[in-house]
């Protein structure tokens, strides 16, 4: 695993530490969080480098407003309809 060097501002490592967890724990739920909102990774592979399972994630997710699904109104009722139909 890769370590990066990234300069931080005073101002911002002051944030960071307030969190109250390592920083670089903190950066690296960040970039994870970030890289699955914009679609980079899934919710299973945002899981792994936070040592949570796919579902745990999904929550983690949630709590943050992070929408785990995607779909269309249209997508969302034709599964709304396959599942009534179980």
């Amino acid at each position: 695993m890769g370590t990066p060097n990234l300069a931080v501002d005073d101002d911002l490592m002051a944030v960071l530490g307030a969190l109250d967890q390592p920083v670089e724990q903190t950066a690296r739920n960040l970039m994870v969080v970030e890289l699955f909102r914009c679609g980079a990774i899934s919710g299973g592979k945002a899981a792994e480098p936070l040592g949570l399972n796919r579902l745990a994630f999904i929550r983690y997710a949630a709590d943050l407003g992070i929408p785990c699904f995607d779909l269309t109104v249209e997508e969302w009722e034709a599964e709304r309809t396959r599942i009534d139909a179980l």
